[in-house]
């Protein structure tokens, strides 16, 4: 993480005269930072430390007047000594360094470090009672917004002429994507109070996007009890280093894979982890095997339907295309929830609940219509403290933990540059510096992070 100089300061001390030709200007030792500034050096300023230097005159010409006429008179040349003293950056936990931070990375407030003698019990117990209220009438009201958008958004495919499909396949994706937050209250047992109808209200709502039910609801589990822990989170990682360096094919599409099609590895995610059934414990296998007789069933009927009233090119419209949207938003809230240079992920030695679930966590701000059909899954760091919280509560639960635990929060609004850091820096494990960038390990094989880097906006 390096600091930038905006500048060098220097401070002149004595008489302020211009030095002649004859004034020489040396280190005052010789491996001094301010080496390059003197003549016959060729040594480069290092800007990752502001630099202040104090430079002392002795014996330079004076300037008299007499007259109409000026005499310069030279009494003796004297050598100038020059200290050049570093003056380290900001400390990494201080308020000027975050600041700086957010400013590179595209966020609104960097979190302070929690103390390590703060457990995730004592943030709980600071939450209202009444965020963790399951209201069926709110919970059923979800429901009928993403059933009522997702059919607006398939009546929009049907009559958009083609140049604003792309628009209908936006809102279409997007509503789908509430589908799965349901499915999400659903899996973790904050939809209703009745099991059975949280597992059948759950299955269906993932049934539209081929997702099974159960393999995901265990995987997800693991997430929330392992958030950022190395090997053990079953959400985003960071690349191996002994992976990254194995093999050149592999290498190649964990750079395009991490870089220009990280929005969409979430199809890769539910391709090899919820299919397997040997990914499972035992007690786990049976209602794995429900789960994707349901999702099986889905696309040997579903899918010839659709094939049969529109044709291949309206499976197309009317399903692939809001699938990839939704799998879109699926990548992008993911990373954007647990992926930034300063969030570290740790050994389960070094890892505390707390700091992963507060300070590892990050709340961002969408557009407001992205937030409504997805039921503010963006407001994530209340749902990381307790999944226990309903969706339709994580906004007042954000609202407690802003007040009792602001100062550790992790926050910003969805913007270029934030999306620009994750997909262009954010890829190789690093013990010190948390990541990597493919460009820094692999120059020669990293163009499309150069690509990246090049077409993307940096606009915050």
């Amino acid at each position: 993480m390096a600091c930038r100089a905006t500048h060098s300061s220097f401070l002149f001390l004595g008489p302020q005269k211009r030095p002649t030709k004859g004034n020489r200007i040396f280190p005052q030792s010789s491996a001094s930072s301010g080496e390059w500034l003197f003549p016959g050096r060729s040594k480069k300023p290092n800007f990752h430390n502001y630099t202040f230097m104090c430079i002392c005159f002795e014996g330079l010409p004076q300037r008299r007047s007499k007259q109409n006429q000026s005499l310069i008179s030279f009494r003796k040349h004297k050598v100038v000594k020059a200290v050049a003293v570093s003056v380290a950056p900001p400390p990494a936990d201080s308020v000027e360094h975050r600041q700086q931070l957010c400013q590179e990375y595209g966020f609104r407030q960097i979190g302070e470090p929690l103390p390590d003698n703060v457990t995730l019990r004592d943030i709980i117990d600071t939450l209202p009672k009444k965020v963790f209220e399951i209201d069926d009438v709110k919970a059923w009201k979800s429901v009928l917004v993403s059933v009522t958008s997702y059919a607006l958004g398939i009546f929009m495919i049907a009559k958009a002429p083609w140049y604003l499909l792309p628009l209908a396949w936006a809102w279409t994706g997007t509503a789908v994507t509430g589908f799965f937050v349901i499915g999400h209250d659903c899996a973790h047992k904050s939809f209703s109070r009745n099991k059975l109808v949280e597992d059948i209200v759950g299955t269906l709502a993932f049934l539209p996007l081929i997702y099974p039910y159960e393999p995901w609801r265990y995987k997800h589990d693991r997430h929330h009890a392992k958030t950022n822990m190395l090997v053990e989170d079953t959400a985003w990682q960071p690349i191996d280093p002994e992976e990254f360096d194995s093999s050149p094919v592999l290498r190649k599409a964990i750079i395009y894979g991490y870089g220009p099609f990280r929005p969409w590895m979430s199809i890769a995610h539910w391709l090899i982890c919820h299919f397997d059934l040997k990914k499972f414990r035992p007690n786990e296998v049976n209602r794995v095997k429900i789960s994707l007789a349901c999702v099986f069933a889905f696309m040997a009927i579903g899918w010839p339907l659709i094939i049969y009233k529109t044709g291949i090119m309206g499976w197309i419209k009317f399903w692939l295309m809001p699938w990839l949207g939704y799998h879109f938003w699926m990548s992008t809230f993911t990373m954007v929830h647990h992926t930034a240079p300063h969030i570290p992920f740790k050994s389960s030695e070094e890892w505390n609940a707390a700091q992963a679930q507060l300070n590892g966590t990050v709340h961002c701000d969408y557009p407001s219509w992205i937030e409504v059909l997805c039921h503010d899954i963006n407001v994530h760091i209340p749902h990381h403290i307790s999944p226990r919280i309903p969706s339709y509560n994580l906004r007042t639960a954000h609202q407690s933990l802003q007040e009792n635990w602001g100062k550790y929060m992790n926050e910003a609004t969805w913007n270029w540059r934030l999306m620009k850091t994750i997909l262009t820096v954010c890829h190789v494990y690093h013990k010190e510096q948390n990541y990597i960038a493919f460009d820094e390990l692999a120059p020669e094989e990293s163009q499309p992070i150069s690509f990246l880097k090049r077409v993307m906006p940096d606009y915050a």
